[in-house]
This record gives C-alpha cells, structure tokens and sequence, in this order.
C-alpha cells in the first residue's frame, strides 16, 4: 500500500470508528474511489460496532454498574486502538477479533 492511498483513506478511516454512522458515511463515501486502507477500517470498525450493540445488550441484563464500566473500557480501549492506527497510517488489526472481522466483512471494499 502506497503513502499516498494512505493519505487519501486517513479521514475515512479516522471516522470509521468514531460512530456507527460515521463508518457508513466512511464506507458509502468512498465507493466511487475505493481505497484499499479505509476499507480495512471500515470493516474493522463496523465489526467493533456491530459486537459492541451484541454485546452491550448482553451486558444490559446484569444491571451491575462494575460490570457496565469494565464493558465501556473495554470497548473504548478497542476503538482508540482502532483510531490511533488510522490516524498513524497502520493496519493494525484488533487483537484477538480483527482476523475475524477482516474474513466476515471481506466483500466491503
């Protein structure tokens, strides 16, 4: 990957993360030039998203405030990671369920 199809995909990639419209916005902004590291990105952070609601609901049913709070650290920590590698210009794939994510979401480019 180039430093110029990087410098092109950083904002989109940036936003990707930042709410769950914001990676649609990053993905159906980026259809009519497809760019090789928004779309790694976005499939990241539409994975993150998508488990973060599964989840969230989940965790919902404990009504447990400790258990809450560890939830939301633990998904802020997974979307700063996200974030710092696309403003970096790296493809760090999210421990444990990047490869996942990348495999589920491989049609999204």
């Amino acid at each position: 990957m180039t430093d110029q199809t990087i410098n092109e995909g950083k904002q989109f990639a940036i936003i990707a993360y930042i709410t769950v419209i914001g990676t649609l916005i990053a993905f159906y902004l980026t259809q009519d030039k497809k760019n090789a590291f928004t779309a790694f990105h976005v499939r990241q952070g539409l994975g993150l998203w998508i488990l973060f609601f599964i989840l969230g609901y989940v965790v919902g049913g404990f009504n447990s405030w400790e258990i809450t709070s560890a939830f939301y650290i633990f998904f802020l920590t997974l979307f700063a990671y996200g974030v710092i590698g696309a403003a970096t210009g790296k493809l760090n794939k999210l421990p444990i369920i990047g490869d996942l994510f990348q495999k589920i979401f491989k049609s999204l480019q």
